[in-house]
């Protein structure tokens, strides 16, 4: 079998990546296991050495940055990295996510405050690192502190209306 050309490649990574926004809606346990064959696909595309684009990184990327564990979040922030380096400016914003994901799963604090968790039962951006500012958030195409806090409000009062 052939293998598949850059273009082919390029292609089906931005489908995956489509499909893993579109995703977000979708059952938990249906939602777990698409994201986990996406993954998997990616991990294999990247070991094959077959990431080439800017687009290409950022696709991965995004996919990766949706993964479980610390390893998907560290290979998002590398990959977004690599994006950027390449000219795809858009990544600023999945290395400030990743970058976050896996300081909370080191038990630290947030950098820029885009993951929102549950402290005693109710939606909040958690602990951030009080030294960031809201110009280097903004460098990461994240919005100022405050605006997170006000998203994470509003997730709690939409799931407190039920």
């Amino acid at each position: 079998m052939d293998q598949p050309t850059p273009e082919e490649i390029s292609a089906e990574l931005e489908q995956l990546a489509e499909e893993q926004i579109t995703d977000l809606d979708a059952d938990a346990n249906d939602r777990a296991r698409r994201g986990r064959q996406r993954r998997t696909r990616v991990a294999t595309i990247y070991a094959q050495g077959r990431l080439v684009t800017a687009r290409d990184h950022y696709h991965a990327a995004l996919i990766m940055l949706y993964g479980e564990e610390l390893a998907h979040w560290e290979l998002s922030r590398s990959l977004a990295r690599r994006a950027v380096a390449l000219g795809d400016t858009r990544a600023w914003s999945i290395i400030a996510a990743s970058w976050d994901r896996a300081l909370l799963a080191r038990g630290e604090p947030q950098r820029f405050g885009t993951q929102f968790v549950r402290e005693n039962g109710r939606w909040t951006v958690g602990r951030v690192d009080p030294r960031v500012t809201d110009a280097e958030r903004a460098f990461y195409g994240v919005p100022p502190l405050w605006v997170q806090r006000q998203s994470a409000e509003q997730l709690q009062r939409r799931e407190d209306a039920g």
